[in-house]
């Protein structure tokens, strides 16, 4: 399978040298309106070059320089005139290399520091307070700067906490300004990009939707295109700017498997046919995935059975459409796929041929399908995708979505899927939803699992008499890209009246618990 290549438009690279953050790094530029991509540390000077890029971020990351076997950056990387700013690690390698000097005094930095610019701050840190906070995360320390380099701030461990050398163009900071923690962070990040590199702010929802649109056209010719729609947001969206590009020649294919939350079903083969205008076909496949489903309480069995179970709906409507596309002399020879910026760089980074992942985004395809991949959100984190889809016009209910598993509800039921069971989640996950909608919280947390715990009874009073429910787990998590992320404080109001409304209307349900794990240690997922 070939893949499309990435886009066009010169970049910024962030230098990852094992950071955690390195994709938020990546996602503030973008933020600041720059396109940005990822690469390791170990890429030549050629390499970098051969990429043609506008500006250089070095991350952090937990080595320290002085270590045997410590990630380095080619010499060469420097000498080739590009705009660079140094973060964390990045910074101290860039020092080290430039002459200047990077010490172990024995005093470290972790966590909120008190940070003082040295005069003006220069154009990194010009206009922002004398005295601020930042987030550090630190061994050794920058002693002497480079010559020719001014020391922009200092902390009371750190003498050179950050500087520049504008005739270059380098600059560096001590602290992770990526981080919200760091009070003006992205103040810094904007200022190199716009004011020290002079970048303009052009990468926006507009520019992407038509470049890509041209690139799809270009690729597919008068090709006949396969879309597998979930009703996610990448999905939904990549199959939208897919038939943005190439209209009728693009078939979308809907499998409900029965493990849809309420209204799901209805609100794809309504709403988002009607804003698109996609020609799609609906599989019902419900029954065939309970039968299935029937007796298994193991998870990872019932992820394997739901995968098992797509693929051979998929490929049935596949064999169909490619017979009616061979009849019509015009075989259909293009799959989309909602593959996003991190699933490329997890996969080890975005070039060479893509994998087609289990459960992303449709439930998992069979690895062998013999389609050329049409990617169009390949390059992009997952709210560029939902400002994409808000300017192509889909519905907010589909764009704003949760994140939400490929297997559904069957993850989200611990033990046995039945059809009595899932109308149970269904309705309680349907009330969560509408709560957490009405308390204008949607954009507060990532997502809000709602789980039933099936092979669980508990002992409630309900009327005058006991019974014996089950118990509902809410689970409302904030992230930004579900790598780690902690349970958010919801308004005890809202959770009293989730409760409330869930016992008072769901069946079989008389008790209603909080899950206050963060990830790690807990998944955000409870299967």
């Amino acid at each position: 399978m070939t893949t499309q290549t990435e886009t066009a438009q010169r970049p910024v690279l962030v230098v990852d040298f094992g950071a955690q953050y390195a994709q938020l790094i990546a996602r503030r530029v973008r933020e600041a309106g720059v396109y940005s991509e990822i690469v390791p540390h170990t890429a030549t000077a050629a390499e970098i070059e051969a990429k043609n890029p506008v500006a250089l971020i070095l991350s952090g990351g937990p080595s320290s320089v002085y270590e045997e076997g410590a990630p380095s950056l080619d010499e060469g990387i420097l000498r080739l005139g590009i705009p660079t700013l140094g973060i964390c690690y990045g910074f101290q390698v860039m020092a080290q290399q430039l002459g200047g000097q990077v010490a172990n005094t024995g005093l470290r930095e972790y966590g909120a520091t008190d940070a003082s610019l040295t005069g003006d701050g220069g154009v990194l840190l010009g206009g922002q307070p004398a005295e601020q906070n930042v987030w550090m995360s630190h061994g050794d320390q920058v002693a002497t700067a480079p010559d020719g380099f001014e020391v922009l701030a200092s902390t009371s461990a750190t003498p050179v906490a950050a500087f520049g050398n504008a005739e270059k163009c380098f600059y560096g900071v001590q602290w992770h300004p990526e981080v919200k923690h760091s009070d003006y962070g992205q103040d810094v990040i904007v200022n190199f990009l716009h004011k020290a590199a002079g970048l303009p702010a052009d990468w926006n929802s507009g520019n992407v939707i038509a470049e890509q649109v041209a690139r799809i056209r270009e690729q597919v010719g008068s090709g006949r295109v396969l879309s597998a729609l979930s009703g996610g947001v990448d999905s939904a969206v990549s199959t939208a700017l897919v038939h943005e590009a190439v209209g009728d020649q693009l078939v979308a294919v809907f499998i409900d498997h029965g493990l849809l939350r309420k209204g799901e079903r209805e609100q794809v083969e309504n709403d988002y046919v009607a804003s698109t205008g996609v020609r799609l076909i609906t599989v019902d496949a419900r029954e065939t995935f309970l039968d299935a489903l029937a007796g298994v309480s193991d998870p990872e069995q019932k992820r394997k059975i739901i995968g098992r179970e797509f693929i051979r709906a998929f490929e049935k409507v596949q064999q169909d459409l490619i017979a009616e596309a061979a009849a019509e002399g015009d075989p259909i020879r293009f799959l989309v796929q909602g593959t996003l910026y991190p699933d490329v760089v997890e996969s080890g980074g975005g070039t060479g041929t893509a994998n087609i992942k289990s459960h992303h985004n449709v439930g998992g395809l069979p690895e062998d399908l013999q389609f050329e991949l049409v990617e169009p959100l390949r390059t992009l984190f997952k709210d560029e995708v939902r400002a994409i889809g808000r300017e192509l016009g889909l519905p907010e209910a589909i764009v704003g979505r949760q994140p939400f598993p490929g297997p559904g509800l069957g993850i989200r039921i611990v033990g046995e899927v039945t059809a009595a069971r899932l109308e149970i989640l269904r309705d309680a996950d349907a009330i969560a939803r509408e709560e957490l909608t009405r308390a204008g919280l949607d954009g507060e947390i990532w997502q809000c699992p709602v789980v039933l715990l099936a092979d669980v009874r508990s002992v409630g009073v309900q009327g005058d008499g006991r019974t014996y429910g089950h118990p509902i787990v809410l689970r409302p998590v904030s992230s930004e890209d579900a790598m780690t992320a902690d349970w958010t404080r919801l308004p005890y109001d809202v959770l009293s009246k989730i409760s409330n409304r869930i016992t008072n209307e769901v069946r079989d349900v008389n008790r209603v618990v909080l899950d206050v794990t963060s990830k790690p240690p807990g998944t955000i997922e409870w299967e």
